[in-house]
């Protein structure tokens, strides 16, 4: 039981350093992304907001990139946890995964459609004023 438990660490210390590592994106992305448009906003500049747009979708995508890191670590764990330990080979790769939902589904999961989602009707907002 001992090295199923170990595995099952391993996964979890990935899965947790996914989820992480996407708390960190938001908030890079709400720090550059509001000094651009306050810069943009305060010089009246268009391209501003246009480079934070870039940088929006950039962040955007790279979040849903964990994201779907992230679940497919999180089936690699469920079925370790329903293997015996004589089964348990400590293997890391998720490219078995049987319910591997798409990269772009990810990306517009609900929690990152109405994160960034926001973040756009803003820039949407200010380029109207």
């Amino acid at each position: 039981m001992e090295a199923k438990t170990k595995h099952l660490e391993f996964i979890q210390t990935t899965i947790n350093r996914m989820a992480n590592n996407s708390f960190l994106l938001k908030g890079w992305a709400i720090t550059v992304i509001g000094g651009l448009l306050a810069f943009g906003f305060k010089d009246l500049d268009c391209r501003y907001i246009f480079v934070s747009l870039f940088i929006l979708s950039f962040f955007w995508i790279l979040d849903g990139y964990y994201l779907h890191q992230e679940k497919r670590f999180r089936e690699l764990y469920e079925r370790t946890a329903t293997k015996k330990e004589s089964e348990i080979d400590f293997s890391m790769k998720t490219e078995k995964c049987e319910k591997d939902e798409d990269w772009f589904d990810c990306i517009f999961s609900p929690t990152l459609r109405v994160f960034y989602g926001g973040l756009l009707v803003v820039h949407i907002i200010i380029l109207i004023l």
